[in-house]
């Protein structure tokens, strides 16, 4: 499907548009959070704990005294710059392995779907504390463990369309004409499921960004004093009571973006899927 067809698509679902608009709205924050952040978000300031929204600091401030704006401003930078390469990094190790097994069958697939079931047996938020028990907390290993556990889900889903496209008459004629496997994948298999692929990443997103801030709020993720919304939500557990927005904003953030993300999957296959349409 074009472009353009993309477009008219998402105008027409005005909700899958209106995610689209709050999900890029954040990226954009996260670009451009050096320049639209009013303080460096970790200063402390002691004199300055605890405000509540006001002309000085427009979100308040945290228990250090550090403004609240210009760290969800950089809570945006991080939490989307690490949830975007998982997503990209899951996709491309779930697409080579939905599209070998799904493709050439046999042992391959038995060995494969072997190990993947190993995986489905975990949680992958387990999975993902068991691996960062092995390799400690810190940006990379959060990532190594969001990868490591999330793209067998990517895996199997991609297998499924192949398993049909491997079928299709088409195939099986550019398999007579001499076509090699690997001029089949390119050109015939995976445009066809491209689809799938765009919409199982684009609701991934949300899943990654909800991983990711609760292993945040657990301690795993960024190292203090770095700023993100998931450690944010635990800095703030304290204080909820007497200063709520502590909680609330990253909260709202994190809401935010898992919505968007999904309204967006949702009309993404709306206008992708012939069934739908």
């Amino acid at each position: 499907m074009s472009p353009s067809r993309w477009a008219r698509g998402l105008w027409r679902h005005w909700t899958g548009f209106a995610g689209g608009i709050v999900l890029g709205l954040l990226l954009l924050a996260g670009v451009l959070a050096p320049v639209m952040a009013p303080q460096n978000p970790n200063k402390i300031d002691l004199t300055a704990t605890l405000q509540r929204p006001g002309p000085q600091n427009s979100l308040g401030t945290d228990q250090l005294g550090r403004d609240m704006l210009s760290r969800l401003l950089y809570g945006a930078r991080s939490t989307l710059w690490l949830a975007i390469p998982v997503v990209l990094a899951v996709a491309a190790i779930g697409i080579v392995v939905g599209l070998v097994t799904g493709y050439f069958g046999g042992w391959t697939d038995t060995v494969v779907s072997a190990v993947l079931n190993a995986l489905f047996a975990l949680p992958g938020l387990v999975l993902s504390l068991a691996i960062l028990a092995l390799l400690g907390p810190g940006r990379l290993s959060l990532l190594v463990a969001l990868i490591a556990a999330g793209w067998a889900g990517f895996a199997r889903i991609v297998r499924g369309p192949v398993l049909v496209v491997r079928e299709s008459g088409y195939v099986e004629a550019a398999s007579t004409l001499g076509a090699s496997d690997l001029q089949i994948l390119r050109r015939h298999v995976l445009p066809n499921i491209v689809g799938p692929i765009v919409v199982l990443a684009t609701l991934d997103l949300g899943s990654v960004v909800l991983s990711i801030s609760a292993l945040s709020f657990l301690g795993l993720g960024d190292r203090p004093p770095a700023a993100e919304w998931g450690a944010m939500l635990n800095d703030g557990r304290t204080y909820f009571r007497s200063h709520p927005h502590l909680m609330v904003l990253p909260g709202i953030c994190i809401f935010l973006v898992v919505l968007s993300a999904n309204l967006v999957g949702d009309t993404l296959r709306d206008v992708l899927d012939p069934r739908h349409r």
